[in-house]
């Protein structure tokens, strides 16, 4: 044992030092790392005594700081600063996280490990689900330097290039798009058309009630509209009923549907993005079955969601003359050029080649 401090007001344990308004455990070989126990002086005398009887249970690991980043973001979703959707995307992908770098520390962690993870996951064959892990790592390690946390200065996330991936460029044809949704149960053919017809986000149509119906006056007129808070976002569109969306909410009875979601199942409760995703997925294998004998393009129609309905819808837009400007408000891009790259990408017209005679 090690002679005692001269200099120790705070009574600190042994191994337990103040440095840069915090304190450290500075444990024995052959580890030797300095493990961040805050800025509460009881809370990091607490910790050491429970370090010195060997009760240490992972606190001031990553795992230990993912778990507690989790708390805060559900903080954050009750208080409307955080979509439910990412927050389920966080709890989906800390799992693998934890069982890489869980028992390391946040200041052992360094821009070569995160770059190791990403090329284990795409030897595993998860390279692009590992890059959505890599930006939940990331968001936890700016969430800790913001709250001081760890004793980490910086993110070593940030310049990690990630693992390639390939745009999706799906165009569902007409005759795709009919032949699934034809005689489809009610609430799958409706979350289609709308996603079609409005271009918002599957997740955020399914949680909308008969109050997100409203009227707006724009000049002498009064206008029908569907107000809806954009989940990714948090924009605020307001988005015109036509007849065309008047005749999905008139088959959902958006009318008496008081108090629960337009779409909504049988026993009035609401649907669930993967179960309707599921019921999508159903019905386009028994289209694959009834065209089985026919040659065309439904014989071997590759399988399409609702997102893909999102860019059908705006692909349309966009060849129909609609402003690039417009589309880009119902599909929450950045910029025009992000909405003109998400139309054109799918843009599968046949075009005519040079015709020009050669002079001789």
């Amino acid at each position: 044992m090690g002679r005692p401090r001269k200099h120790n007001p705070l009574n600190l344990p042994p191994r337990v030092y103040a440095k840069h308004g915090a304190f450290y455990y500075h444990h024995p070989a052959p580890d030797e790392h300095w493990e961040h126990l805050g800025h509460d002086v009881e809370k990091a005398k607490k910790r050491a005594a429970d370090i010195a009887h060997g009760m240490d249970d992972g606190f001031g690991t990553i795992a230990y700081y993912l778990d507690e980043f989790i708390k805060a973001s559900r903080k954050r979703v009750a208080i409307g600063d955080l979509a439910q959707r990412t927050l389920d995307d966080y709890i989906g992908n800390i799992i693998y996280l934890k069982g890489f770098f869980g028992k390391m520390y946040p200041v052992g962690v360094e821009a070569p490990a995160v770059g190791e993870y990403l090329d284990t996951m795409k030897e595993a064959g998860r390279a692009v689900r590992a890059n959505r892990e890599k930006a939940c790592l990331s968001a936890c390690f700016t969430w800790m330097i913001r709250k001081g946390m760890g004793g980490v200065k910086s993110n070593p996330c940030i310049g990690v290039k990630r693992n390639k991936e390939t745009k999706r460029e799906r165009y569902v044809e007409d005759n795709e798009m009919r032949s699934t949704l034809t005689g489809a149960p009610v609430q799958v053919w409706a979350l289609a058309e709308l996603v079609y017809r409005t271009l918002q986000r599957p997740e955020d149509i399914i949680g909308w009630t008969n109050s997100n119906i409203t009227k707006r006056h724009v000049g002498d007129k009064v206008i029908r509209i569907i107000r809806t808070k954009q989940g990714k976002t948090g924009a605020i569109v307001d988005i015109e009923i036509t007849p065309e969306i008047d005749a999905v909410l008139a088959r959902v009875k958006a009318d008496k549907v008081v108090g629960m979601t337009l779409i909504h199942r049988r026993d009035f409760k609401s649907y669930t993005y993967d179960g309707l995703s599921s019921m999508l997925k159903r019905l386009q294998t028994k289209v694959r079955k009834e065209h089985k004998k026919v040659n065309g393009p439904l014989t071997t129609m590759p399988s399409w969601g609702y997102y893909d309905m999102k860019a059908k819808g705006a692909t349309d837009m966009w060849l129909s003359g609609v402003p690039l400007e417009q589309i880009q408000v119902l599909c929450a891009h950045d910029s025009v050029t992000t909405t003109e790259i998400y139309c054109k990408g799918r843009w599968r017209c046949i075009v005519s080649p040079n015709k020009v005679v050669v002079a001789v």
